[in-house]
């Protein structure tokens, strides 16, 4: 049996890579004869740029950047050359993500947190890149792209073409906004919400995009990319397209997908659900595991899953799974594959 391996990052304990290599390891121990293949994934929150290094034939470029907190942060990104044109791709988080902002301190720093140091990147990948892509996701900021627009002042993108990769769908404001979507995961108490809501609808240069599908991306990011030009595109399909998955799917017979956690949010237009479309599109089963599962069976066989596997409750507990999240995903893919391989 041929087994595609192809699951986004877990939260802050794995990288994709880490967890493909994982569940690899897992399904190999239980099913030694069958034929695993790797395709780690991301759609353009953390991950993003490793996951486009290991398929591509470009260089990683390093850079010292303004962090969400002000302080100096070392921020990596992608130069590539394709069809005569060199190519940049750039990974938001590696400058403003949430895992750059210690737990104690984001329900003082969602208002404050800046993502100036986006805005560094691009300046400096603007040199000598013909196109630059800038993944959105795993953000702790809600600036609206204030930092980066300040940091990028002086920059001149006239010859460049600029794209937004990112899977989020929601608007810049309002209920399904950036700040009362995901401002609470940054920290954000109910009174923070709303003074950074405010703070985004009088941002005057975001207003023409405001209602835009992934205006809302990264706090608010994604509308600040929108207002300098940029077009947007499907981070897990730019990925998917980029790393081969879709040739992987005509070889495979069962396919493995996961993410940290299984939920509402894996439904609207996410790595899982990318993966799940592509098996479908070829009669193949696509099972996930993923450190928690909240998602009802009809709704995760509407979107292509046929099962999905929780890792906390094959170890026994959340914090077990935690505590050595490589040696209980293995565990737990090693379950899966005595399951689904004939």
């Amino acid at each position: 049996m041929r087994v595609l391996i192809a699951p986004d990052c877990f939260g802050g304990t794995l990288t994709a890579r880490e967890a493909a290599d994982a569940i690899a390891t897992g399904w190999r121990e239980a099913k030694p004869d069958d034929v695993v293949v790797e395709r780690p994934l991301a759609d353009g929150g953390p991950g993003f740029v490793d996951v486009l290094h290991a398929a591509l034939d470009g260089d990683i470029r390093y850079v010292t950047v303004t962090g969400p907190l002000g302080k100096p942060v070392e921020a990596r990104w992608l130069s590539v050359r394709a069809d005569g044109r060199r190519v940049a791709y750039i990974e938001s988080a590696e400058a403003c993500g949430l895992h750059l902002i210690p737990a104690e301190l984001r329900p003082e720093s969602c208002e404050t947190a800046t993502t100036r140091g986006v805005g560094e990147l691009i300046a400096a990948a603007a040199i000598d890149n013909d196109v630059i892509t800038v993944g959105l996701g795993g953000s702790g900021t809600t600036d609206g792209g204030a930092g980066m627009l300040d940091a990028m002042a002086d920059s001149d993108l006239t010859d460049i073409s600029l794209v937004a990769a990112s899977d989020v769908e929601n608007p810049l404001l309002g209920p399904h906004g950036a700040a009362r979507t995901f401002g609470p995961q940054k920290g954000a108490s109910p009174e923070a919400v709303e003074r950074l809501e405010a703070k985004l609808a009088a941002m005057d240069v975001l207003k023409p995009v405001s209602d835009v599908p992934g205006a809302g991306a990264a706090g608010g990011l994604g509308a600040a990319l929108l207002s300098l030009g940029a077009t947007v595109r499907s981070g897990a399909g730019l990925v998917r397209e980029l790393t081969g998955l879709d040739a992987a799917l005509d070889d495979a017979d069962v396919v493995v997908t996961g993410e940290g956690s299984f939920d509402w949010q894996s439904l609207r237009g996410k790595l899982i659900t990318a993966v799940a479309g592509g098996a479908a599109e070829r009669g193949l089963p696509c099972v996930a595991i993923a450190g928690q599962v909240s998602v009802g069976r009809r709704e995760m066989g509407a979107a292509g899953v046929q099962e999905a596997y929780s890792v906390s409750d094959h170890v026994g507990s959340v914090q077990k799974s935690i505590a050595d999240a490589r040696k209980s995903l293995i565990a737990t893919a090693q379950h899966v594959a005595r399951q689904w391989s004939t």
